[in-house]
């Protein structure tokens, strides 16, 4: 049986001064660094939007970021422009201790499609393909950690809850967007889905 580490998104784009800063997004990095050793397995994910991604407000005539429109796989937030492929909003945070990953997934690289699981794309059909990774290596339980709580890292989770893992999220080493209630609403979820959140 063994563990795995997957650290969502800590990319410059999502710390503080970046295009989508999430509110101490930096913080959690040196948690994060202490925690590689502890585990089997270690895993980077990494937003990597083409120009022009259908999730920014700028590909919706009249539409702003943080308002909600309708996809052809159901409700998705629009957002600034962001991790666009090649930038340096789209790479790690300088601090982040990168060498210690075994893979490193990036998503959201169809235009037509978002990405906030580490698992599936927002469609719930295309995978990343890192549950096959995974499952390959023998891994069974599953924490993670990284930006945002109530976005990419609680998709990531209910999506490793839904697949058989044992889940965990370590909160302390993770920070929330909280976008008109939407931690409260990813931390119900989670409980529901039998995922246990350490703060």
């Amino acid at each position: 049986m063994k563990n795995a580490l997957i650290i969502i998104d800590v990319q410059n784009d999502f710390c503080p001064g970046g295009a989508l800063a999430v509110d101490s997004g930096d913080e959690i990095i040196p948690l994060i660094n202490s925690m590689w050793q502890n585990h089997d397995i270690r895993c980077l994910t990494q937003d990597w939007h083409p120009k022009g991604h259908s999730s920014f407000a700028s590909s919706h005539e009249g539409k702003a970021p943080f308002e909600a429109t309708e996809m052809f796989y159901g409700a998705q937030m629009l957002w600034p422009d962001h991790c666009v492929i090649g930038s340096d909003g789209a790479a790690f945070h300088p601090d982040l201790e990168t060498g210690h990953a075994n893979m490193i997934v990036r998503k959201g690289i169809n235009p037509a499609v978002d990405s906030y699981s580490a698992f599936f794309e927002n469609d719930h059909k295309t995978s990343t393909g890192l549950h096959g990774y995974l499952q390959s290596l023998g891994v069974t339980e599953v924490n993670l950690a990284g930006l945002a709580t109530d976005y990419c890292v609680a998709h990531s989770a209910l999506d490793a809850a839904k697949l058989g893992y044992e889940v965990r999220v370590l909160e302390a080493a993770c920070r929330a967007i909280d976008l008109d209630g939407s931690l409260d609403k990813a931390r119900t979820e989670m409980r529901e889905a039998n995922i246990t959140l350490e703060f």
